[in-house]
């Protein structure tokens, strides 16, 4: 009487036993199938920079910091400024190619390619090759009727086509000022270039009406030449005429660097507020977690998002509007840049002078040029950011270096001399203020250079 139901029992024990099996069955395709979808997933950009990231800082680790390559005919000891990730190519099955900027400690940046195998969970990095020095390349990429690429020598170019002189230029260069007709005495305050590392300026001569005095700018070091000026002086000339040597800019060190000041507000550079959100978003979104890194990614920003344009209300310097404008000339660009570094804590400043064109030995020159300097790794960095905007590949070289054909005239915003004008602090001092009556006026400014005969 008790076999049917033992045997009830055991068929029911028996198909609970084979459905568990049968489910544990089907899970273990699931895993399966999922450990097999993702070893066959396609890389993605996010998986390839993760790769050429933990090959950085693995070597970084083991390097006192540096990332070191090591070639038959040179050695470098680099720090990493980004990666371009815009770059990736794919060179065939599971193998792929991303560029990668690294720095000397001397200003260098080395475009280097890095070369990738593997897939998204295990990305490895099987070799580098350094493509470009500040932005010349050793060898350009072509692609095969297959989709993939390959390597072709290339013999180095120059960049002065693009506006660069590198080295050393020499040339004499003419500041004139022509005076309006004016009925109240008048007063004028004009930059004078001086000689620092970068520069050897020789005072040729010096034409100006009225009394003069050199006035010195304590907090940046500015010379200024302030003249007093009375209505029999209407419609003369200033000219001052220098002999300058200027070398090609890279990063520097400076004795007694004043950061502080450099990582405080102007009137139209401000920090903090939305500059602040701003760089913290923009450093997030790319990785950058050193201060070279940070001022790299704040570089490209504004060279990505900002036209230049010289419309509204261009020309004055002020963040705010080239924030919301997203357009202007160097100064815009640059005050921009200042804003968005100081925020996120990095030291800058701003220069201001006229470059001097490099395909032609003589005539006028343009008006007035701008540029900054960011502090990092211990050294001033120059950068140009309108400049790397007008010409995409010379950004590179822009991060990192001024050309040797441009003279600097004053540094800094605000600048505050003894006497004042009565319209308060100049904002930055490139053209003359002048004011008659204590009323802002405006003259007329031209440059003009010479170019040196170079020896043969």
């Amino acid at each position: 009487m008790h076999k049917p139901a033992n045997l009830l029992l055991a068929s029911f024990i028996l198909f609970i036993f084979l459905a568990v099996s049968c489910q544990e069955t089907k899970n273990e395709e699931k895993v399966q199938a999922i450990v097999t979808k993702t070893k066959n997933k396609k890389p993605s950009i996010e998986d390839v920079e993760r790769g050429i990231r933990a090959n950085i800082e693995a070597n970084i680790e083991e390097d006192n910091g540096y990332f070191n390559i090591e070639k038959d005919s040179f050695s470098l000891s680099l720090k990493l400024v980004r990666v371009h990730t815009e770059y990736l190519s794919v060179l065939g099955s599971n193998k792929f190619f991303a560029c990668v900027d690294l720095a000397t400690t001397s200003g260098d940046v080395y475009d280097v390619d890095f070369f990738l195998e593997g897939t998204a969970d295990d990305m490895q990095v099987t070799s580098t090759d350094v493509h470009k020095l500040n932005g010349k390349p050793y060898y350009s990429w072509k692609q095969r009727k297959d989709k993939t690429w390959f390597t072709v020598a290339v013999k180095q170019s120059s960049n002065r086509l693009l506006g660069v002189i590198e080295g050393t230029d020499h040339f004499s260069f003419k500041y004139e000022v022509q005076l309006p007709k004016f009925s109240e005495p008048a007063e004028l305050w004009l930059p004078i270039a001086q000689s620092d590392q970068f520069q050897a300026i020789e005072l040729i001569s010096m034409k100006a009406p009225g009394t003069q005095t050199i006035l010195k700018d304590e907090k940046y070091g500015n010379s200024i030449l302030h003249l007093e000026l009375l209505p029999e002086h209407s419609n003369q000339k200033i000219t001052v005429n220098y002999n300058v040597v200027r070398q090609e800019k890279a990063p520097y060190e400076e004795e007694n660097a004043n950061l502080v000041t450099y990582l405080q507000a102007t009137e139209l550079i401000p920090v903090g507020d939305r500059f602040g959100i701003l760089a913290d978003e923009i450093i997030e979104i790319k990785q950058a977690n050193t201060p070279l890194t940070k001022a790299r990614a704040l570089y490209d920003y504004v060279i990505d998002n900002v036209r230049y344009a010289k419309q509204g209300k261009y020309g004055t310097g002020d963040a705010n509007f080239a924030c919301d404008s997203k357009s202007g000339n160097c100064t815009e660009f640059h005050s921009l840049f200042i804003s968005l570094a100081r925020s996120a804590g990095i030291p800058s400043r701003f220069a201001v002078g006229a470059g001097i064109p490099s395909e032609r030995n003589e005539g006028g020159v343009d008006g007035y040029h701008c540029w900054a300097e960011f502090y990092a790794e211990g050294k001033w960095w120059p950068v140009d950011i309108s400049e790397a905007n007008k010409y995409s590949a010379l950004a590179t070289y822009y991060f990192g270096h001024h050309p040797a054909n441009r003279i600097e005239f004053s540094r800094g915003r605000d600048i505050a001399p003894d006497p004042l004008p009565k319209s308060g602090a100049i904002n930055f001092l490139a053209y003359p203020v002048f004011e008659v009556g204590g009323k802002p006026d405006l003259v007329q400014t031209k440059f003009a250079f010479v170019r040196a005969e170079e020896k043969s």
